[in-house]
């Protein structure tokens, strides 16, 4: 197995020594740790010599030292802290992480508990509190590791280890175990997307090497992230619908949608978002995206709810969202289904467009609906002639109506002011 750099690409090289660096990245964004665990004094480790500078026979007990010797947290929420100490296991994890890519028989029976007793020291710790309920992650910069120059050579000393042609899972299993996988699960919380980075290329590597794990690790990827999803082929598996209904389409209620946003109709329009704009153009993307690819027979048992939805967001007083929604009418294949049904969605439509193009604030907007409503027209004339006498005549219904209402109104305030004159005696009763 190749033994090259695992280094994520989006990894960035953290300089956790120089005062000014750290200054730097604190006015970027905000940094945290929860690795520090309380010392009385200053740490204080004893110098070895470098693994190269001594003879072969030795180096596998100054291994072991080197890994005990890691295995010692500094805090790095104190910048002005055990520098030289820290600098010192910096360079170590470097050595290491060296050492058992390039050097053979490194991996004895007695450096496995070692190596994870080492790895678990560091990067097992409860993580900190996020400085936000809220934390979007299009826009919110993460909390970033503190420890990170230390944190990334741990990962990337353990990634080697598990890719090592001498890796033996028959004497790794005895260490990681069940509780280890749950361990590492339960880091995927961290904020710092360069740790999920690593915890990603770790928990494959201990999938792929450890067979009795595997039934283990899906049983708990599913307690955790439900699914993961890679596309789905047709025709859909029955578990593939359930997810959809339990699962993907409830997550499309959540201020983080965006993280995960791409799939179906009905639901759409059960959680259909009421009083976010910006959510509401996401989903008429969405929407776009997939009667691209509908079946004319699908699209005909979903079409009524649909262009109900779609006649609101036409008559959305938010521009962007009425735009959105007017621009379906450019895309050809939806115009097509739309006029193969026209007979059932023009009537749904019309009375919105005809209300909008007297009505709207928008210019552009109602320049739209023109379009749109000529559209209809070419499709089918007849019946747009019918619902436009039909639209006018409700018209007037509805301004008669309001007229004798209003006329109504100014009678029995006409009587009521009639009253208040007579109880106080101005007009004689």
């Amino acid at each position: 197995m190749s033994s090259a750099p695992t280094t994520p690409p989006s990894v960035d090289k953290v300089d956790g020594f120089s005062r000014k660096s750290v200054r730097k990245a604190r006015q970027k964004r905000s940094q945290s740790s929860s690795q520090f665990r309380s010392q009385g004094k200053p740490i204080e480790l004893t110098p070895l010599p470098l693994l190269k500078d001594v003879p072969t026979s030795e180096q596998p007990e100054l291994f072991l030292k080197k890994l005990q010797q890691c295995c010692v947290i500094f805090d790095f929420m104190d910048t002005l802290s055990d520098l030289k100490m820290k600098e010192y296991k910096r360079s170590t994890l470097n050595e290491l992480v060296d050492y058992i890519t390039i050097s053979r028989g490194c991996l004895t029976e007695q450096t496995y508990p070692e190596v994870v007793r080492m790895v678990s020291c560091n990067i097992f710790r409860t993580l900190p509190p996020s400085d936000s309920n809220e934390f979007d992650p299009e826009e919110d910069e993460p909390t970033l590791e503190a420890s990170w120059p230390h944190l990334q050579l741990v990962y990337e000393f353990f990634i080697r280890f598990l890719e090592s042609q001498e890796f033996q899972p028959s004497i790794a299993k005895k260490y990681i175990d069940q509780k280890f996988v749950l361990q590492l699960l339960e880091l995927f919380d961290s904020e710092d997307p360069r740790e999920r980075d690593y915890l990603k290329t770790v928990l494959h590597r201990i999938y792929g090497k450890f067979l009795g794990l595997r039934a283990f690790i899906r049983k708990q990827i599913n307690n955790i992230f439900l699914s993961i999803i890679n596309g789905f082929a047709l025709p859909l598996k029955a578990e593939h619908k359930q997810f959809l209904v339990k699962v993907l389409i409830p997550l499309h209620t959540v201020r983080s949608l965006s993280l995960f946003h791409a799939q179906v109709i009905r639901g759409l329009m059960k959680f259909w978002p009421k009083t976010c704009s910006q959510k509401e153009v996401m989903f008429l993307g969405e929407l776009e995206e997939i009667l691209d690819v509908i079946e004319p027979s699908q699209f005909v048992k979903i079409q009524e709810p649909l262009f109900k939805q779609i006649a609101k967001c036409v008559s959305s007083p938010h521009f962007q969202v009425a735009e959105r929604a007017l621009y379906y009418w450019n895309n050809e294949y939806i115009m097509s289904l739309i006029e193969e049904n026209s007979n059932v969605i023009l009537p749904i439509m019309f009375s919105s467009l005809y209300r909008i193009s007297k009505e709207h604030w928008n210019p552009a907007i109602v320049a739209l609906v023109y379009n749109v409503l000529k559209a209809f027209m070419e499709m089918n004339s007849t019946m747009f002639d019918e619902l436009t006498a039909t639209y006018k005549s409700d018209r007037q219904r509805e301004k008669k109506k309001e007229k004798e209402r209003e006329e109504l109104w100014k009678k029995l305030e006409d009587l009521e002011l009639k009253r208040g004159l007579r109880r106080d005696g101005i007009i004689p009763t």
